[in-house]
């Protein structure tokens, strides 16, 4: 096998989560171009039939399928219609936050870790026992963040579900390893997105930016070898592990 064979997808099953737009878009996009078929899930049925029929456009394979990862019933019956292993998973759906812990609401604070961490064990846990029942291998990537790894002022609730998805990771990697079944993670630095949009636009995010090592925020592009690593054949012998792309912005001194 050729090392750009490795990352071939072709063949595959991708489940993405928090799909409709984002990162969730570009990993779908990503992967679809790699050839995997990929079930995109989100809860905007109309945004995912879109991106959907985008993907299809390009000559690729891809089902959007409705999924709340905030609910068990929701995401039980996501993967009775998707019926068939998801060789890949990439656990992508995470909502933002930005309040000082002390007036962050019990609501807003459940919210958070519903979605960022709740929602990656369920899929997680759903994903594994279909690969597990099938005998098949397969490669989990968790969307971390570099919050995970440092203190983001502001950031409480989002930090802390970030970093127990890093140790989440490790903890799986070790308990399902032997079904040949990788869980990594991947921690982003600071990429524009809906949800953080407006915070890197403004002035507080041009601070953050100086602070940057290479002076800029990413682009989406720039996580493209780093998914592709931890999804495909490429990244075979890797697993337990958190690949940061961050721009250098953790070697920034304390």
């Amino acid at each position: 096998m050729s090392f750009i064979s490795k990352f071939d997808l072709s063949g595959k099953t991708a489940l993405v989560t928090g799909a409709s737009g984002g990162l969730g878009e570009h990993f779908a996009m990503l992967l679809a171009e790699q050839g995997a078929h990929v079930m995109l899930a989100a809860r905007r049925e109309e945004k995912l039939t879109a991106i959907a029929a985008r993907i299809e456009s390009l000559g690729g394979e891809a089902t959007p399928v409705v999924m709340d990862v905030t609910k068990a019933a929701s995401v039980e019956n996501a993967f009775q219609a998707i019926a068939v292993p998801c060789d890949v998973i990439v656990n992508n759906s995470g909502i933002g936050q930005a309040n000082w812990y002390q007036e962050t609401s019990e609501e807003e604070w459940q919210s958070v870790i519903d979605t960022n961490l709740t929602g990656v064990w369920r899929i997680a846990k759903a994903a594994t026992r279909a690969l597990i029942d099938a005998g098949r291998p397969g490669a989990i990537v968790n969307i971390a963040s570099v919050t995970a790894l440092r203190p983001a002022l502001m950031n409480g609730a989002y930090a802390a579900s970030k970093a127990a998805v890093d140790h989440l990771t490790r903890v799986m990697a070790a308990e399902v390893s032997r079904y040949g079944i990788r869980v990594n993670a991947l921690a982003p630095g600071y990429f524009k997105t809906a949800i953080n949009d407006e915070f890197l636009g403004s002035e507080h995010g041009e601070k953050m930016r100086k602070r940057i090592p290479m002076k800029r925020f990413g682009t989406h592009e720039e996580l493209d070898g780093a998914i592709m690593l931890l999804a495909s054949d490429a990244g075979a012998y890797m697993t337990g592990e958190t690949i940061v792309v961050d721009g250098g912005h953790l070697l920034q001194p304390l």
